[in-house]
């Protein structure tokens, strides 16, 4: 419900507070005290247009915010949840409007769209009123309200569901029958191609591994003939290994008769022939890693040549070449079984449209009933808010092949408002009293369902009196055991059925300004302003006695 109102700068309203209770409450005044100021406020915070002329005179903004206490399972808070908000607590709707027709909106705190503030706001209360153009009068309403009156919502969640796996179907069918007319168009091309790439068997990644391979002996190449020439330096008849062995043998005969003095020659010569031995198999061992065949050099580079052509003729990097082939070789096979998998496809989406139709039938027919059900408990309401000739009429056309998620069914309240009167639309026929009356049988007919917790109702007593009056605050009052109503009424049969009394009034604030005050009334005070109701400007005892009956007939 709602729990409280702020409201700083919106036209007459410098500074309001107002906190709310259950129930059935009442705002009451004198014409032109700002009765509709409150509701502008309230609809701004509920994500209602903004408008820079509801900035109080003198001020850079106004504000309102509005507190609700609901519980957690509420749909609203869904949405707060679906868009990251914290939703713990009371949810709290606050709307600053700019002189400069600006306007911002938050959610607990947290800036949002105005169109999620009034995605919010249409969760959380419902106002409606001899003009209103929203609720119970949208026909875009009219099928989920009926269907909350007959809990068929679990129904037509199931034909929406079935609905989803019909369109699942249509589209599965739609894209094979492109991707059978594109290859059928293409299908020499394909096949042609196709062969071409099993033939040339690409793999991913095959280009890199050739062009580094090629790269490597290609070096390998440059290097082999300074490797061969080193070995055949250290191995051929130019070598001088055995030149350096014959002559430190030599040496080592001389040595005792040198007196050790080429003991130390001797010895790093024989050091030398070691490295040199040692350089020698060094040299050997490399030069055969450079051994290749020139054929696998030429190999490689044709392969590669190869694949780097077929990916200039497809457009398409090399490594993409064997995805391509797969594609193609998968658009051929969808041509030669093309007409097989068409076949199962309408196959499976015939079976979804008759399972759906069969959904959408049986929901259709409850609808039915349901509408039957309807109709007669709003014309239990009617007699006695004085359309006892009135007619409440749901008319439902239902069009088999729509098969739309929300069934088959158009459905849209009408009234009759005389006999022998051609009925229609409920916002089209009925005139402003009577629309309001409709509006208020139908809301009490469906009580809680489908219903926001809070329901305003602006003035739809207006140019009703006497037992009319008494009829509505009977029906307020029973709509508001289920949920939190408040009306802004003239009629004092009304007020005196509300749990909770508000008085607005306009308050001179100095010599050139006033501004709208709101006061909670209790006994007496409240009976006075009931007894100002039923008399005018001159309040009578009289009309205090009628007050006061008033009030104990509740």
């Amino acid at each position: 419900m709602l729990a409280a109102l702020s409201i700083r700068d919106i036209v007459l309203i410098d500074r309001l507070d107002i906190d709310f209770t259950g129930g059935m409450t009442v705002l009451t005044g004198e014409t032109g005290a700002g009765k509709s100021i409150l509701l502008d406020a309230l609809s701004l915070a509920l994500g209602g247009r903004g408008d820079a002329g509801l900035v109080r005179h003198g001020a850079d903004q106004g504000q309102v915010t509005a507190a609700f206490d609901v519980a957690m399972s509420h749909p609203a808070r869904a949405l707060l949840s679906q868009n990251d908000i914290d939703d713990d607590g009371d949810i709290i709707l606050r709307r600053l409007q700019s002189a400069d027709g600006r306007t911002r909106a938050f959610v607990n705190d947290r800036p949002v769209s105005a169109s999620l503030m009034r995605d919010i706001g249409s969760r959380l209360v419902e106002i409606h009123g001899q003009h209103d153009e929203r609720a119970l009068v949208d026909p875009a309403s009219h099928r989920r309200l009926l269907d909350a009156f007959g809990g068929l919502e679990a129904q037509a969640g199931e034909v929406a569901e079935s609905n989803q796996a019909v369109r699942r179907t249509q589209r599965a069918l739609r894209e094979h029958e492109d991707r059978v007319e594109k290859a059928r168009r293409e299908a020499d091309f394909l096949r042609s191609a196709a062969e071409e790439l099993a033939v040339l068997d690409p793999r991913p990644g095959e280009e890199e591994e050739l062009a580094e391979r090629r790269q490597a002996m290609m070096r390998v190449e440059k290097i082999a003939g300074d490797l061969g020439e080193a070995v055949e330096t250290l191995n051929g008849t130019a070598s001088p290994i055995p030149e350096i062995a014959s002559l430190m043998r030599r040496l080592e005969r001389k040595s005792e008769a040198s007196g050790g003095l080429v003991d130390q020659p001797v010895h790093l010569m024989g050091q030398a022939l070691d490295l040199l031995e040692e350089a020698r198999g060094e040299l050997e061992a490399a030069f055969r890693k450079t051994e290749f065949d020139p054929r696998e050099l030429e190999a490689s580079e044709e392969r590669l040549f190869a694949l780097r052509a077929a990916g200039r003729k497809f457009s398409v990097p090399v490594d993409e070449l064997a995805d391509l082939r797969k594609r193609m070789e998968a658009d051929l096979a969808d041509l030669d079984a093309g007409e097989e998998k068409l076949g199962a496809l309408k196959a499976a989406l015939k079976d979804a449209q008759a399972a759906y139709d069969a959904k959408a039938a049986a929901l259709s027919e409850a609808r039915r009933k349901t509408a039957a059900a309807l109709e007669a408990a709003v014309a239990g309401e009617l007699p006695e808010l004085k359309l006892e000739h009135a007619r409440f009429i749901v008319e439902i056309s239902s069009d088999p092949e729509a098969r739309a998620p929300e069934g088959i069914d158009q459905v849209e309240f009408w009234v009759q408002t005389n006999p022998g009167t051609r009925p229609g639309p409920m916002m089209k026929v009925a005139s402003g009293g009577e629309l309001s009356r409709f509006l208020l049988a139908l809301k009490v007919s469906l009580a809680d369902k489908g219903s926001a917790p809070t329901l305003v109702f602006d003035e739809i007593d207006t140019g009703v009196g006497g037992a009319v009056a008494e009829a509505i605050g009977i029906r307020l009052a029973r709509l508001a055991t289920q949920v939190q109503v408040l009306t802004v009424t003239h009629a004092p049969q009304v007020a005196a059925r509300a749990v909770g009394h508000l008085l607005i009034a306009k308050d001179k604030v100095d010599a050139e300004r006033v501004a709208t005050r709101v006061a909670p009334l209790e006994d007496h005070a409240r009976r006075e302003e009931i007894a100002r109701m039923l008399a005018g400007a001159v309040i009578t005892d009289e009309a205090r006695a009628a007050a006061a009956k008033l009030m104990a007939g509740t």
